[in-house]
């Protein structure tokens, strides 16, 4: 951070120029000048003149000319000597211990989650990575800029507030403050200066003259020089400027560009010079251009030339002085001191305050420079920080209500600075006491909402601005960081300060309460939905602070009790409303209940209530702290009315019930997304539960009796429990079943729910551990998926970790989905079907898998709530409503209904509850029972529940309720159920018999299990019955249908015989054919013992019309579903430049390198052709008629939708059958005494030197002179090679031709990047590379994934490998065989010299494997003739076969021994072998041959090895090219994975000696010429003597780049990354190419490359070279994988990176710790060498259409 480091060559102008500025610095230093007059004075002559071109500044130079003029003298007199010396000492004396780092938008902060106060502490990557958080649970994120690193700061972490580099002596230095004090000279001289540079900082940047300066700046008279100054607005997007500006200026694109990419960087940019009339004639037309495109304009102003540039010089002294604040805390006192002093006897604030209330008026630029300036020196100074907090607090209001007037984003605005004071515990304490800070934070909220008041004082938030709410909410952020710590010791002071705070904020809630009332629309539906969303989103906002104002509260005994009293005035204020009504009378069994009437379907409601809650969660404090004892002395029992507490809760739960009974269905979606927040877990604790807990209140303090009345009577239902009217309103009786079903819910949670710390003995913990239980009664869950579910606390906490191991085992995941909890089977036994926070769905879902599991471990199917804890004393009387008269009367009215089969009156689900209410009733019973003595227990729930209903006759009891139920058909779901109930009522009769406690638990426990044991052997014994009999159910049916099969085969006999006749002769023939080729030589593909074809008989179903087909010549084609692409899969060379443009290429060598081939994959589904060119039609015309809708892929291209698996292809593989070839042996003998290799070598030059006679005489062409010397047999003849055998050409029908000729051209004009051209003499060359490269990337992937050569292929690989090489061989007769022969010539130019013409590559240029290929299928073309249509017979061709694969074998062996000539031994080996002896001779014959050029020193075994090694991928790829083009069975070792095997068997199968070297031993005469031409080479020889360098063999596997294993490792390189192009330190979007490991900056315009006319993204332009247009990134600050393919498509995919619970964290939105799943990125590596990128690209936008917005060109 040193500013002589920084400054570079300025600092060694300014060195230069020194002397000329000494009268300059001897008039500063003199005492008798006044400081400021001369600084100013020196301003005045130099900053004009500096900054005087602003349209196209030219920043080198104006920051050498501030260095000389100005910067330098300042420096020399501050510091009394040369300031890089100076500063240099000053550096190396030490540092501050705190650290300071400004973060910017995007880098990586980290926080640790055991050790910081709260989640706003945090570190940089430096510090984390030095600190002992870094073993500790930590969380990383991305800052959104403007915060700074915590370390140093012992109040923002428990343990380990210093790294490494910030311990005291950390840098040498023993010293506790280990910064070197300054010398009192030096002191002086900065409170001298600083003054100066601190007032005209401030004057200037608030200096609001537009053509004037400040009189002391004015040395000359101002000339008529202005700018038009544009700003920088968050309205207008980068278009509307740029649009504007284009218009307005009559400007270019580009200079537009440069101009907003300035203002949205700095703020503010001039963009037009001249005469102030001009000036403000651009003004005015950019004003009015920017209104057309947007309501508002433009910001633009119209400033002098010097004005403007005294503006930017303020900023680089700020910038200067922000330097200088980093050296030394003396330094950093006086700036504060300075900044903080007022003026005496003036009303006017300090400079810093000045500069705070200015801030919403200041440009981007200017408040960046302030920022840091706060943060380089108050915010490093405690006590400074602690001034700085009260000013700031001072101006509160006045900054939030700037703030949010402004436009600007909040990082950029001075309010963000909050959080840095308000989290430091002992200042926000400070500021609570001595600046009442929490009351001026909840005044400040009052005052910039008031246009939100209606009428009654409420919020009504109808027609709100989404971007002034949202700044209203960084007000209530700053209430949630002063509330963030609880303090540990109360003050009377603090305690006032805070009720006030509390009193204040109470304020706020009473607007709230009942705020936006809805009425049930009646008739007719609404017409416009009402704006809930703001409302709820406050809720939302505030619940963590209610929250912890209940926390604060609790804190002290004294304060809750006050607090209490409060928030009781506060609700009762907000209940006088509606007490004007008359109060009515409602009687229901002899219980008598006086309310004012109130119905909440015809009445107003709201569902806002956060008063009562708030009141709510302070009850619970109350009892669970005690303090309850003593509330009487605040409220009075009169003045408490818990009738009116209960009220507004209850109505809110009677609206939820309405809802779902659907009776507000008129009132449109808001309500129910209202409804819905309610109960979510994002606002449920302090809506929903607190709305719970008051009814439970309500419960406690209330007659019970009088208490179910007001339910009844607040839910509608009083009529529903007395005698029933019979209506026909279906829709009325499902409405009242729906609210006795809710009602009884509500019945059973007031009873029920007692997981509340205060309502019951319980924990946090114990609370967190349900709702985890819970969660995972429904299915197992990924630990995102439970914290989600789960409520966060104010530190962004859900207590999840701490006990999710009690209750739950984590299943790791797999190589794609995440790791899940699974519940303990302990924990089962806490499950309680009528969870409180289940929604309906879970219920429903959570009963199903209870007791489907249940049933698979043969037990009964009841599921009982679990024993619940018991209520604390203040809450013990809630359960007495479960014991009175009135739940009596609902559940027998109930049971009633059911039992006398009224079905419209009841329901399964409404059954269900009762039982529970029944089964609740008894466990309380039971457990009073089993604690006290009889007499004690009061609670009498046995006896309400057997004694009679009334005295009438047909009266009866509970008891015999359930009896007559368990025969009710409609509820044998329930029947389980039903009988534990009645085991219970037994259990709690006997428990009530007993008088001795000790006896009663051990009789009633073994009985109760024997009651249990009996009725569970009779359930057993029952189960059983059934499944016997669904047993011989099933039998007999199987029975009856094989007597129908037998009575069918009976009656078509004839059919069946013939059937099983012709399969009988087809096995006989298969027989005989098999054991005719089970010799020897069956498994030999080349030569004359070669074995015979496998020919199997091909029907292909097609998937388009199901119609099957035998695959034959003459049949309709059959095509496969393909995609060619290009690929780099295999290169080894990534820096090789790619041909963007294939119009020039000559594809027929490729060379060694591989440095970008075709590549050609099928899915393996099989259509007809002629179905095919339907189906593409038909989406043709889908595509015209839908122009509106973006594709996924390109008609144009031929691409198109498998339409079976939907994979993306564009092309299709026409099927060729494989032409069976049998060799006779007496024939291939008689002719193996003949055809030598030389003999043939002969042949086949006679037959080109042939053609080319012909040729020349027919066309008068020029040709390369082929020579015939050396033959020596005159009786050779053009014809002679048709002596060892010929047939006719296998006959295509026109439907395959037609295929032949479609798929050549895609490959073609794919694979070149061309137009489609039929005729183009480079198409044949095409299809062999294709069918060469394709072979070459399956070998690689089945080497890299460690498989078999043979057997181990996917079916779609086999399918598309087949037909690819059938297809190859095919494609030959499509083509003029003159040009066949042609390239031929050319290919065997390589290997014969005698064929070499100038374009010929050298032998080290080319990939053999290509060769033979390419070879091997233009080889048939010589036996073409004028007349007739000739293809070679078997023995021929396996003649052919043989010779040019052993040539081609013979030059590969030549290029792997010429590249190991450089290899240097390793290590010593004695291998004496017969391999190693030949390996000798041979290296001694290249020794010869290339004059010594070899080095004959290079032991025998060294070169066998390398070439045994270096050959085996050209064998492996030779054995699959041969065996597809075939058909011969390869050896059993293939199918099998063995090195040593593996390569005898390829030999053997290949007809190749084991010793390769006796291959030049046995054609030694032959290819001793050729030996000598290849060496002779000058590449060769060139590569022996070290010039070049060739390919090693065998080349290198591609793989992915290695990883870092820890994620923070790679966030630590990107947060080093700089991008190249772009000079500024504002962070970039680094992405990682996983090709190469090239960083790129993404997503910026400085990066943008035009490419064929076009702009270009980096990564876009990157992967054009990279992968030829296909390639992978990791975006590293977002942990996201990104797959593009060309310029317009591409897809987000999940990174391998994995947190401890088996998840991705794609946006680090959770940022827990991240490490490198191996088989994730394994699964990343295959789909690329298996080519699947573009496959996964297409599926995913499928599937997510969501990304057709993005832009992947300028990725």
């Amino acid at each position: 951070m040193a500013d002589g480091a920084d400054r570079g060559p300025a600092a060694g102008a300014a060195g230069s120029r020194a002397p000329a500025q000494a009268p300059e610095r001897a008039m500063w230093c003199d005492e008798r000048f006044d400081f400021q007059a001369t600084f100013l004075q020196c301003l005045a002559k130099h900053v004009p003149n500096i900054y005087s071109a602003e349209m196209d500044p030219l920043v080198e130079k104006q920051e050498e000319m501030v260095q000389a003029a100005i910067l330098y003298p300042l420096e020399c007199y501050l510091f009394g000597e040369d300031p890089d010396i100076f500063l240099e000492k000053l550096q190396q004396s030490g540092t501050s211990q705190l650290c300071g780092k400004v973060f910017k938008g995007g880098e990586t902060t980290y926080s640790c989650r055991d050790c910081a106060v709260d989640p706003t502490c945090v570190l940089c990557i430096d510090c984390f990575q030095n600190s002992i958080h870094k073993n500790h649970r930590y969380k990383m994120h991305s800052s959104t800029g403007g915060g700074f690193c915590d370390c140093g700061d012992t109040e923002a972490w428990k343990a380990g507030p210093l790294c490494t580099k910030h311990e005291p002596g950390a840098s040498g230095s023993p010293k506790e403050n280990s910064e070197c004090q300054l010398n009192e000279e030096i002191m002086e001289h900065s409170r001298r200066v600083f003054p100066s540079v601190i007032k005209y900082i401030v004057d200037m940047l608030i200096w609001e003259e537009e053509k004037e300066l400040p009189v002391e700046l004015i040395i000359r008279e101002m000339v008529d020089s202005y700018y038009c100054v544009l700003f920088n607005d968050e309205h207008h997007s980068y278009d509307h400027v740029i649009y504007s500006l284009q218009r307005a200026l009559g400007c270019e694109l580009g200079e537009a560009q440069l101009h907003t990419t300035a203002i949205d960087k700095e703020g503010r940019r001039a963009v037009k010079a001249g005469h102030y009339a001009s000036c403000q004639e651009a003004k005015e037309e950019i004003k009015r251009h920017s209104e057309n495109v947007s309501q508002r304009p433009l910001h633009v102003e119209v400033l002098h030339a010097d004005v403007m540039a005294h503006q930017k010089f303020a900023l680089r002294l700020g910038s200067w002085l922000n330097k200088l604040m980093s050296y030394s805390s003396d330094f950093r006192q006086i700036f504060c001191q300075i900044c903080l002093k007022e003026e005496a006897g003036s009303e006017k604030p300090c400079f810093i305050s000045k500069l705070m209330l200015w801030d919403a008026r200041l440009h981007k630029g200017a408040r960046k420079v302030l920022h840091e300036l706060i943060f380089s020196s108050f915010f490093m100074e405690m006590e400074y920080k602690k001034l700085f907090a009260v000013e700031f607090v001072k101006y509160y209001k006045a900054l939030q209500k700037e703030y949010i007037s402004d436009d600007h984003d909040r990082v950029l605005s001075v309010t963000a600075l909050s959080v840095q004071m308000f989290t430091v515990p002992t200042l926000a304490r400070h500021l609570i006491e001595e600046q009442n800070v929490i009351t001026t934070i909840t005044e400040t909220l009052l005052e910039v909402l008031p246009e939100y008041l209606d009428k009654n004082d409420k919020f009504n938030f109808q027609g709100y601005s989404q971007d002034k709410l949202n700044r209203v909410y960084s007000v209530i952020y700053d209430l949630r960081y002063i509330l963030v710590s609880k303090p540990t010791v109360w003050t009377d002071r603090l305690r006032e300060r805070f009720l006030q705070g509390f009193v204040s904020f109470l304020r706020i809630l009473t607007c709230m309460q009942g705020m936006e009332e809805i009425k049930r629309q009646i008739g007719q539906h609404i017409e416009v939905d009402p704006d809930w969303e703001a409302a709820i989103a406050i809720q939302m906002q505030l619940k963590n602070i209610l929250l912890m104002f209940q926390e604060w509260c609790a804190c002290d005994e004294e304060l809750l009790l006050r607090s209490y009293r409060e928030c009781h005035k506060a609700v009762m204020r907000c209940s006088i409303n509606g007490r004007f009504r008359e109060k009515t009378v409602f009687h229901l069994c002899g219980h008598t209940l006086e309310s004012r009437p109130y119905r909440v379907s015809a009445d107003p409601v709201s569902i806002h209530l956060p008063l009562s809650r708030t009141l709510a969660g302070l009850h619970v404090r109350l009892s669970k702290t005690g303090a309850i004892s003593r509330l009487h002395e605040f409220v009075s029992p009169e003045e408490f009315q818990v009738e009116l507490l209960v009220e507004y809760p209850l109505r809110c739960l009677v609206l939820v019930a309405q809802v779902a009974a659907e009776m507000w269905r008129r009132n449109g979606l808001s309500l129910i997304s209202q409804v819905f927040y309610y109960q979510d877990v994002k606002c449920r604790e302090e809506m929903y539960d607190k709305d719970i807990i008051m009814l439970q209140i309500g419960a406690s303090l209330m007659d019970p009796n009088q208490f179910l009345l007001l339910i009844l009577q607040r839910y509608e239902l009083a009529d529903a429990f007395k005698k029933i009217k019979p209506t026909k309103d279906q829709d009325l009786i499902k409405q009242y079943n729906v609210l006795i079903e809710e009602m009884l819910q509500i019945l059973i949670y007031v009873v029920g729910e007692r997981y509340v710390p205060g309502i019951s003995n319980v924990t946090k913990e114990d609370v967190i551990m349900r709702e985890i239980i819970h969660l995972l009664c429904i299915e197992p869950m990924a630990h995102s998926a439970i914290t989600k579910s789960l409520p966060e606390n104010e530190n962004n906490e859900t207590g999840l970790e701490s006990v999710i191991d009690r209750v739950a085992t984590f299943k790791k995941p797999g190589v794609s989905g995440h790791g899940v909890y699974e519940l303990k089977d302990e924990c089962l036994k806490e499950f309680n079907m009528f969870f409180y926070h289940y929604t309906k769905t879970q219920h429903s879902k959570a009963e199903h898998t209870q007791k489907k599991r249940r049933k698979q471990e043969n037990r009964d199917e009841a599921l009982p709530p679990p024993p619940p804890p018991d209520f604390s004393p203040a809450f013990s009387n809630v359960v007495r409503i479960l014991s009175c008269d009135v739940m009596m009367h609902i559940l027998r009215t109930l049971l009633q209904r059911a039992v006398e089969l009224e079905t419209h009156l009841w329901t399964e689900a409404m059954i269900q509850m009762v039982l529970h209410l029944l089964s609740l009733g008894l466990l309380e019973e039971k457990q009073q029972l089993q604690k006290s003595p009889e007499e004690e227990v009061t609670f009498d729930f046995y006896h309400k529940a057997t004694r009679m209903g009334s005295s009438a006759l047909n009266a009866v009891n509970v008891l015999m309720l359930l009896e007559k139920l368990k025969r009710v058909p409609q509820l044998e779901a329930q029947k389980d159920t039903v009988n534990w109930i009645l085991q219970m009522f037994d259990m709690v009769k006997r428990l009530r018999e007993k008088s001795s406690l000790a006896t009663v638990g051990a009789t009633s426990g073994s009985e109760a299990t024997k009651v249990d044991e009996s009725t569970q052997d009779k359930e057993k014994a029952e189960r059983k019955r059934k499944a016997e009999a669904a047993r011989l159910h099933r039998q007999k049916i199987m029975a009856q249908m094989s007597a129908l099969q037998r009575n069918f085969i009976e009656t078509h006999k004839l059919l069946y015989e013939n059937t099983l006749e012709a399969q009988g002769k087809d096995d006989a023939i298969m027989e005989e054919e098999s054991t005719s080729s089970a010799v020897d030589y069956s498994r030999i593909a080349l030569g004359p013992k070669r074995g015979p074809s496998i020919i199997e008989k091909e029907v292909l179903t097609c998937i388009l019309c199901q119609e099957e087909q035998e695959v034959k010549l003459e049949s309709a084609a059959m095509v496969l579903s393909a995609c060619v692409q290009k690929s780099t899969a295999l290169t080894q060379n990534r820096s090789r430049i790619l041909e963007l443009s294939g119009d020039t290429q000559d594809p027929l060598f490729m060379h060694p390198d591989l440095p970008c081939g075709t590549h050609t994959g099928s899915c393996g589904h099989v259509m007809h052709a002629a179905c095919w060119q339907k189906y593409f039609e038909a989406m043709q015309l889908n595509f015209r008629q839908r122009l509106h809708v973006e594709q996924i892929f390109d008609l144009e291209n031929g691409e198109y939708l498998c339409p079976l698996c939907k994979s993306l292809c564009n092309t299709v593989i026409p099927v060729v059958p494989l032409q069976a070839q049998k060799i006779n042996s007496e024939d291939a003998e008689a002719v193996a005494q003949i055809l030598s290799l030389a003999r043939w070598l002969e042949i086949v030059m006679v037959r080109i030197s042939g053609y080319s006679v012909k040729k020349a005489k027919g066309e008068k062409q020029s040709l390369p002179p082929f020579t015939n010397k050396g033959t020596g047999n005159s009786a050779l003849e053009f014809h002679s090679i048709l002596s060892f055998g010929v047939q006719s050409s296998a006959k295509y029908s026109s439907s395959i031709k037609e295929m032949l000729i479609l798929f050549a051209t895609t490959i073609y004009r794919v694979g070149l990047k061309v137009a489609p051209n039929e005729a183009d003499s480079r198409i044949p060359m095409m299809t062999w590379s294709t069918c060469a490269f394709t072979i070459q990337c399956i070998e690689n992937l089945l080497e890299t994934e460690g498989k078999p050569l043979f057997g181990s292929l996917q079916n779609r690989q086999h399918s598309g490998l087949k037909a690819l090489v059938q297809f190859a061989a095919a494609q030959r007769t499509t083509s003029p065989q003159l040009l066949i022969q042609k390239h031929l010539i050319r290919l065997l130019g390589v290997l014969l010299p005698n064929f070499k013409g100038e374009d010929t590559p050298s032998l080290l240029e080319v990939d053999m494997f290509h060769i033979l290929v390419g070879a091997v299928l233009s080889f048939p073309s010589l036996y073409w003739e004028d007349a007739v249509d000739l293809q070679p017979s078997s023995v021929s061709s396996a003649y052919n076969h043989l010779y040019l694969f052993h040539l081609t074998t013979l030059a590969h062996i030549m290029q792997i021994v010429i590249s190991s000539a450089t290899e240097s031994p390793t290590a010593h080996s004695s291998d004496n072998s017969e391999e190693a002896q030949s390996a000798q001779s041979f290296c001694r014959e290249v020794c010869q041959y290339t004059s010594g050029c070899f080095s004959q020193d290079i032991p025998g075994w060294l070169v066998w090895d390398c070439v045994k090694k270096g050959i085996m991928p050209y064998l492996r790829c030779a054995a699959l090219f041969f065996h597809y083009l075939l058909g011969v069975s390869p050896p059993e070792e293939l199918l099998q994975v063995s090195e040593e095997g593996q390569f005898k068997a390829l030999c053997s199968y290949l007809s190749l000696p084991t010793n390769l070297f006796l291959l030049f031993h046995e054609y030694w005469d032959t290819v001793n010429p050729l030996l000598q031409r290849w060496c002779a080479d000058p590449v060769v020889l060139s590569c022996l003597k070290g010039k070049s360098i060739a390919i090693k063999y065998p080349r290198k596997r591609n793989h992915l780049i290695e990883l870092p294993e820890d994620y923070s490792c790679l966030l630590n390189q990107a947060s080093q990354f700089r991008c190249p192009r772009s000079s500024d330190d504002e962070q970039k979007h680094p992405v990682l190419c996983l090709f190469c490991g090239a960083m790129l900056c993404s997503q910026n315009t400085c990066c943008q490359e035009l490419v064929n006319g076009e702009e270009l993204g980096a990564c876009t332009s990157h992967a054009l070279q990279c992968g030829a247009g296909v390639c992978m990134f990791l975006k590293i600050r977002e942990c996201k994988v990104v797959l593009i393919e060309g310029k317009t498509r591409g897809c987000l995919y999940p990174a391998p990176y994995l947190d401890e619970y088996g998840e991705t964290d794609p946006g680090l939105k959770r940022g827990n710790p991240l490490h490198l799943c191996q088989e994730r990125y394994r699964k990343l590596h295959l789909l690329w060498q298996q080519h699947c990128i573009i496959e996964e690209i297409a599926r995913s936008q499928e599937t997510n259409q969501i990304f057709f917005g993005f832009n992947w060109q300028l990725l």
